[in-house]
């Protein structure tokens, strides 16, 4: 190399230059999405949303303009040539849109990029070109025709069906298009297509089904090719009996699916495969199936190579052809579930070479995997439990108690495997799952079984961590990690209440947990499935279960606002959290109606529609209080989303319906001379503080008479699910961090942390671990302390002026009870850091803000110490934008 010698003024301008290039180089445009996934297939929608991040870890860096392109030619896309949709430069400081332009065409690639402009104006490299492919886009598009076999509902064993078709030409791309009402598994050429688990999620099924889009390019073939589909009953065909009249739903039918294999040659012609009536269909080794019981398996009803080209399927059957079972048939796009965590058995007690107890070491929801082998006929039962009896044996009375069973045929979370004499089974159900630590073994006939014999699935819908924490204090460490366990037990395409004993969508369970679950997981793909749920549920009147999805069960009458806020609560806090206003446009027209029900039977602002404050430890708190917060809420949300689409009527009808109800509540159970709510339960005051009732000259008096009834009952809690939601943010949200940290990390009876110090791995349903009812050891209704780690300590808070984390509300508390803490959340636009630490009486707190956003930081300074940035001191309330940033306390 031959170095040139300049003058210093040369050199500076030349680094400078260097500098500058290598720093807008390194910002990147990454996390492109469309409809929150990556690369979906599938998509029905001619205006999709399309999300991307900015990555930068520089200060001040932010997006100033974009740029996408959309086209069906990626290398015209890169080329910066759309065939489909040129945004142009748009000055759109946000990350999510909603394309626009021409109609998008079924079973069409897409590709897209993004161009952004930084601070300075400058562009940025373009990312890397995404995708997303359109499916069905209508139901005329469907060629096949839906199917089932010959058999009732009242038939036991899971019907197979099997096709042999031919790919005549060389395959360009190929896909697979399958809906069922019930659950299924795809295979192709004898190998399993895709790794999901329990497809399609459960609907109403008579109102809306859902189809799954596949790539089977790599496991087509030029010529022949086998495909065959199992059936299982899933919420479709309840065959098993419980309090909840699943087999009662108005939709039961025996199982059946409708495909459509979609084939592109390389010369541009396209083939369909579809379901009709040269299908065939038999039965096979699963002999009952029971997504709420188990699974019962026999050996010697195997059927090798059914699903693969040379089988010989003469003694096969002739399929039925079935209606469609809805008028509204949309695509799957959301997280699917599988299995995801691989738990081997930490221990075994083996009682005889007849009976075995295993323990995983962790209470889950899913499945095991058994290593089976003996004599033929031998039975095997498998026992899913969450706890044990004093003798070691599986005790399910906590689980079982909801169960009504007519025999003894489909006993409950047991799975019963018939061995064949000759082959190593590898058993694991595909159409049930459970919840539970402990697995009991036990068999007619002597079996040998170790350790290794036994795993478990840890089964949920796998979305993307998004949240992280660790602490000085192991307890909060560990019931972090308790929350999460429960939530991802309970998340199994919609949010669930306990993953054994009901499997329900309890409405109430789900908004309780739901800044939980989004603090931790990216979950909204789950969620914006779910309110179509509601949406397919709500009756004429406005009125909606208290289970969502349901076969009937839960049109009561007290599926009212503390549980059924869900239709406005969850688009609500989808909106905070991603900035995105669809959740909030699809629901609006039904949380419309649903208040429109609900002051109908309400004129005076107060109401008496709900279930209360569920399981509290001894006090109980008036309905109609806790009932009436829940109205004003749903109200004071209906108020805001009208705003911002533009509906003022909406807003100042809503607006004044709120304030109806805030008053009512007030003049009814607010006591101006003590500052006190009610009788001045922790419910009643936590309640009033954290929805917004207490005026705002009044919050630091009630706040502290909350503080001071806490002290009373000895630092303990005193309340059911509804406090437990409110008490800890209404605390440190109000100067109170200290006794809200106090309650968190208590660790007698009642708290949160007794559960742990008593060996617990998820939340459990009771305060009372010994209670006689309501005692799954597997609920998420008491799970909102796992969002509170972030905001109340962390103090990673959304800021509802600038959503979807757009600009951070960072208010960390820095308690006297941790030398440490560290909460980290990945957003929308990046990862959100909130890190502190104690170093004698100085406090050294860092702040990490994502690119393209910004804080407000407030900072809980103890009295007689400032704040200094740099050497310099600062206030204790500052805007930041983007960057990392170290802060001293002294």
């Amino acid at each position: 190399m031959r170095f040139v010698k300049l003058l210093p003024l040369q050199a500076l301008f030349l680094i400078a230059a260097i500098t500058i290039s290598n720093y807008v180089y390194s910002q990147k445009v990454t996390r492109l999405q469309c409809e929150h996934l990556v690369n979906p297939i599938g998509i029905d929608m001619d205006n999709p949303r399309l999300s991307w991040a900015m990555e930068d870890t520089a200060k001040g860096a932010a997006q100033t303009a974009y740029r996408i392109i959309v086209g069906t030619d990626s290398a015209a896309v890169i080329r910066q040539s759309a065939t489909t949709w040129d945004s142009k430069k748009n000055d759109f400081k946000q990350n999510i849109i909603t394309m626009s332009g021409a109609k998008l065409a079924p079973f069409t690639k897409y590709y897209w990029q993004v161009q952004l402009w930084n601070q300075l104006g400058k562009p940025l490299p373009p990312s890397a070109v995404a995708s997303f492919e359109t499916g069905m886009m209508n139901m005329q598009n469907w060629k096949g025709t839906w199917i089932s076999d010959n058999n009732s509902i009242h038939a036991t064993a899971a019907p197979y069906f099997r096709k042999v078709f031919s790919a005549g030409k060389a395959i360009k791309a190929a896909r697979a298009y399958v809906a069922a009402a019930g659950l299924y598994e795809l295979y192709l050429n004898g190998e399993k297509v895709g790794n999901h688990r329990l497809d399609p999620m459960y609907t109403r099924f008579d109102r809306r089904n859902l189809y799954v889009s596949y790539d089977i390019t790599a496991q087509l073939q030029s010529g022949k090719n086998a495909v065959g589909v199992l059936l299982g009953n899933g919420w479709y065909n309840h065959q098993s009996m419980a309090v909840w009249n699943f087999d009662r739903a108005p939709w039961r039918a025996r199982p059946a699916f409708c495909m459509d294999i979609r084939i592109t040659y390389m010369d541009g012609s396209t083939e369909t495969i579809a379901t009709d009536g040269s299908w065939k269909t038999h039965s096979g080794p699963i002999v009952f199936n029971s997504i709420y019981t188990g699974e019962h398996y026999d050996m010697h009803k195997e059927i090798p190579g059914w699903n693969t080209v040379n089988f010989t399927d003469t003694a096969w059957s002739e399929i039925s052809l079935r209606a469609t079972p809805s008028q509204k048939i949309t695509s799957q796009l959301m997280q699917p579930i599988r299995n995801v965590t691989k738990i081997p058995a930490r221990s075994v007690n083996k009682f005889s070479d007849t009976c075995y107890v295993f323990d995983l070491g962790q209470n889950i929801a899913g499945v095991t995997q058994t290593r089976l082998t003996g004599e033929d006929g031998t039975i095997v039962r498998i026992k899913h439990g969450e706890r044990l009896y004093k003798n070691g044996h599986v005790d399910m009375s906590n689980i079982d108690v909801y169960y009504r069973p007519t025999d003894d045929t489909d006993p409950y979370g047991t799975d019963i495997v018939i061995l064949n004499g000759k082959d190593l089974l590898q058993f694991m159900p595909l159409f049930n799952y459970k919840g539970f630590q402990y697995v009991e073994i036990t068999s007619n006939r002597p079996i040998t079984l170790t350790k290794e014999d036994v795993t478990g699935w840890f089964m949920h819908s796998d979305v993307e961590p998004v949240g992280s924490l660790e602490s000085s204090n192991p307890l909060i460490n560990k019931l972090w990690w308790a929350t999460n366990n429960s939530y991802l037990s309970n998340l199994m395409g919609y949010p669930t209440d306990c993953p054994q004993r009901e499997k329900n969508g309890w409405t109430g369970d789900g908004h309780f947990a739901v800044e939980t679950g989004l603090f931790n997981f990216d979950g909204i793909t789950i969620y914006e499935k779910w309110m179509a749920d509601h949406r397919d549920e709500q009756q004429p009147n406005g009125i909606l279960p208290d289970i969502v999805p349901t076969g009937g069960w839960g049109y009561g009458t007290s599926n009212g606002t503390d549980w059924t806020s869900t239709i406005a609560i969850i688009p609500w806090n989808l909106y905070l959290f991603y900035g995105d206003k669809k959740p909030l446009e699809d629901n609006y027209g039904n949380i419309k109606q649903y208040l429109k029900y609900v002051e109908s039977i309400s004129p005076g602002g107060l109401t008496t529609f709900g279930r209360g404050d569920w399981v509290p430890v001894k006090s109980s708190s008036p309905l109609e209080y806790t009932s009436s917060i829940y109205y004003f809420v749903d109200a004071t949300i209906l108020a805001k989303a009208a705003r911002f689409f533009s509906k003022p009527e909406d807003e100042k009808y809503y607006s004044a319906l709120a304030a109806k109800i805030k008053k009512a509540i007030n003049d009814k159970y607010f006591n101006s001379a003590t500052n006190v709510y009610g009788s001045g339960l922790q419910t009643e005051m936590s309640m009033a503080l954290q929805w917004g009732i207490v005026a705002p000259e009044l919050k630091g008096k009630v706040a502290a008479n909350l503080a001071a009834r806490v002290a009373a009952d000895g630092m303990h809690l005193d309340v059911g699910v509804l406090g437990a939601k409110a008490i800890l943010n209404a605390l440190s949200d109000n100067g109170q961090a200290e006794a809200a940290y106090k309650l968190a990390a208590q660790d007698t009876y009642p708290s949160w942390g007794w559960w742990i110090v008593n060996g617990a791995t998820t939340l459990y349903e009771n305060w009372n671990i010994q209670s006689e009812r309501d005692i799954s050891l597997n609920h998420m209704m008491f799970g909102e302390i796992g969002g509170w780690f972030f905001k109340g300590l962390g103090g990673i808070k959304v800021d509802e002026a600038h959503p979807g984390f757009k600009n951070i509300l960072l208010q960390p508390h820095f308690v006297s009870g941790l030398s440490h803490f560290t909460a980290s959340h990945k957003g929308p636009y990046g990862t959100i850091i909130s890190s502190w630490k104690r170093v004698g009486q100085t406090i050294e707190f860092t702040a990490t803000i994502p690119a393209n956003s910004g804080a407000t930081v407030k900072l809980d300074v103890p009295t007689g110490q400032r704040v200094y940035q740099d050497g310099r001191q600062v206030p204790e309330k500052l805007d930041i934008s983007s960057g990392t940033y170290r802060f001293i306390i002294k």
